[in-house]
């Protein structure tokens, strides 16, 4: 007899955005399908129709081109079969997994007996000679029943397997689905990949049904044994079969494509399990934002929060945790701030990381004020601290300079008998003690160091050298250099970079060679750079050349700081037309992006990732092109400005002084903006009389 059914169909028009890197919005219709089933047999057919399956990439495409009828079929949902549905009667979910019915074994009373001799098999020796002797003495017939409770009794995965095999063997009743997803579970506690395959093909060989339980433990196992390219091969052979995954297949595909990159795909697989019914469970948002924050997307996080609300779908701690640590790669402390006071309101108690995610935040965005709350909330809560919550504690307060709080940290790792100070730990007290110039303590910890056997990282080897070498103090510098590199510390272009900020600190030739005679224990190629724009006979060809060589070789990061140093050597040298030199090679090799900016408006110069006589070249370099453009009678905008920054760091240097000082020398006509901080601006009309001035002298 037939049967009639229907299901809702809710679809997801994609609403078309020009700006390809924000998520996509949905708008919903919700369309009734009515259709006929037959109760004949839920057996498949053995031979189906033979028509092209399409693949998963084309199922995958937008919804719009794969849901929505074409005009020739419109007649067919617009008027379909007259059936009557009973409204009473709730719709069958279309991810309901296809679950096999209760065994009859859960209601043998032998079942204590058969367990207990499932502990037997389990306890005993792994070889196979041990376990068939210890089947001979199975308390009762094995009987699928019987079988199947053993089965799933047993407990390590060699153990499930060899019961698996002798089951086959003894061929005493039909091998059936529910016997190979016990077995596969067990196995993918192992990590086995190899072997459920081999089942699974198993099945296929002999005509035996994947069911959604197959296909899921398949695929979560090829996940966790990180064969990704298997697990979505298998999903992709699921879909061809016409099954429906469920919720943890859907959850474990979409973390398989995020981790292989695949984004468009993790954001058209999520819209077609929503649009077919399913309703995301937190670990999938979970994966959504943690692909997005890798991404730094900040309107895909976003995305996600709002879909989490428009499905109901609240958030866990892992959650929480994922969506902070991604506001933290894209850079939003302040929405970070705002996620972590609604995790409190919640009523959930953040956990260790939890903690390290916003300590880090605040760290980096130098958040002073913020930081010192949450650590004041820590303590007052008792909230939970681990050891990698301690350093990034006392990272922080090196970033931003907190120096009572760090040795009072310091001093609780200390006391602590499971998160004693190790080399980071050290390493950020010589940052704080470094930056604050505090050249007595630094050499304490230094010493410290050595006493207690804590091994000197690089990081810490240059945070106390650029301590020393603020301090003039280079015959310790010499000396620290020396015992660190005989302690096997190699040093890296940061290091390098700070002994090249040395150099152009040393007021002495002396002292000069000293610092230079340890950087050619680093870098030979980099002392020879120095020699050579320091040499009377000057050619810019040659030395264009042997620069693009040493920026090839240097790290991105430490390009334009080695660029900043050399400038400031050749200033301190009075090689002023060489300096301005450098600072061309920089440009041309695009170490200062977005140096110069032009509006309608406004011309600027932003200097804020310069050093100071970086900052001051770049000022007479642009003053001069001005100069040159108003020679010409060019047009020019109403306002000029130049842009500093603010140190944010307690010890910062403070680039907007020493950039005021210079302006006041030249008696430019900059004056400091009233309404932002680090800002110097002037009027078309006080700046061309003064540079037509200039030209004159």
């Amino acid at each position: 007899m037939a049967a009639s059914l229907s299901t809702g169909l809710d679809v997801h028009f994609a609403i078309p955005q020009s700006d390809t890197k924000r998520p996509i919005f949905f708008t919903r219709r919700k369309f009734t399908i009515y259709c006929n089933s037959s109760k004949s047999s839920s057996k498949p057919p053995q031979n189906p129709p033979v028509k092209r399956t399409p693949s998963l990439s084309e199922q995958l495409q937008p919804l719009s081109t794969t849901t929505l009828p074409k005009k020739d079929q419109a007649g067919l949902l617009s008027k379909p079969k007259s059936t009557w549905v009973n409204p009473t009667k709730p719709k069958r979910s279309v991810l309901s997994l296809q679950r096999q019915t209760r065994s009859p074994y859960a209601y043998n009373p032998k079942v204590r007996e058969l367990k207990l001799f499932a502990n037997k098999l389990s306890d005993c020796d792994n070889s196979e000679e041990a376990f068939l002797s210890v089947l001979e003495e199975i308390p009762l017939e094995p009987t699928r029943e019987n079988a199947l409770l053993i089965l799933n009794s047993l407990k390590p995965w060699q153990k499930t397997h060899l019961f698996f095999n002798w089951i086959k063997t003894k061929n005493l009743f039909p091998m059936e689905t529910i016997f190979y997803n016990v077995t596969m579970k067990s196995l993918r506690f192992g990590r086995q990949f190899e072997l459920i395959e081999e089942l699974a093909n198993e099945m296929v060989s002999n005509e035996i049904p994947l069911d959604n339980i197959t296909y899921s433990t398949i695929i979560t196992c090829a996940k966790r044994c990180n064969l990704f390219d298997k697990a979505v091969e298998w999903f992709e052979r699921m879909y061809k079969t016409g099954l429906m995954p469920d919720e943890v297949t859907y959850s474990a595909v979409l973390d398989v494509y995020a981790k292989l990159g695949k984004a468009e795909e993790v954001v058209s697989l999520y819209e077609r399990g929503v649009a077919s019914g399913w309703k995301p469970d937190p670990i999938a948002f979970s994966v959504l934002a943690k692909m997005y924050g890798e991404a730094g997307d900040y309107d895909g996080i976003r995305y996600v929060l709002q879909e989490m609300k428009s499905l109901g779908v609240r958030p866990n701690l892992v959650v929480y945790n994922t969506l902070l640590e991604a506001m933290g790669k894209a850079g939003k402390p302040g929405l970070a701030r705002s996620l972590f006071q609604e995790l409190l309101e919640s009523g959930l108690t953040p956990n260790e990381k939890t903690l390290t995610s916003l300590a880090k935040i605040y760290g980096k965005a130098r958040w002073a004020k913020d930081a010192l709350e949450l650590w004041e909330e820590m303590k007052s809560k008792n909230w939970p601290m681990d050891f990698i919550l301690y350093n990034t504690l006392l990272t922080m307060c090196a970033d931003i300079g907190l120096v009572e709080e760090a040795e009072q940290l310091f001093m609780d790792m200390k006391k602590s008998q499971h998160c004693r100070p190790d080399s980071w730990s050290y390493t950020a007290m010589l940052k704080i003690y470094g930056s604050g110039g505090n050249v007595g303590k630094a050499m304490e910890f230094f010493e410290e160091m050595s006493e207690v056997g804590v091994e000197l990282n690089v990081m810490g080897t240059t945070c106390l050298i650029q301590c020393l070498g603020k301090a003039g103090r280079i015959d310790e510098l010499v000396k620290v250099f020396s015992v660190s590199v005989e302690h096997g510390i190699k040093p890296d272009d940061r290091l390098c970079g700070c002994l090249l900020s040395v150099v152009s600190r040393c007021e002495s030739r002396a002292d000069v060679d000293k610092v230079l005679a340890c950087l050619h224990r680093a870098n030979p190629r980099l002392v020879g750079f120095v020699k050579l724009i320091e040499e009377e006979v000057y050619c810019l060809d040659t030395v264009k050349e042997e620069f693009k060589g040493i920026i090839s070789d240097t790290k991105d990061d430490a390009r334009r700081p080695f660029c900043n140093c050399l400038i400031d050597i050749c200033l301190s040298k009075n090689l002023n037309e060489r300096a301005h030199d450098l600072l061309y090679l920089g440009t041309l090799y695009g170490l200062y992006p977005g140096l110069y900016n032009k509006t309608a408006d406004e011309w600027s110069l932003d200097v804020r990732s310069l050093s100071v006589g970086a900052a001051q070249t770049a000022l007479e370099e642009w003053m001069g092109t001005l100069a040159k453009t108003i020679m010409h009678e060019e047009a020019v905008p109403l306002l000029f400005s130049a842009q500093t920054g603010t140190g944010t760091h307690k010890f910062s240097q403070g680039l907007s002084n020493s950039f005021a000082s210079h302006l006041k020398k030249l008696a430019a006509p900059f004056r400091q903006s009233e309404e932002k901080a680090g800002c110097f601006v002037a009027k078309r009309e006080d700046l061309v009389p003064w540079l037509q001035s200039r030209l004159q002298t």
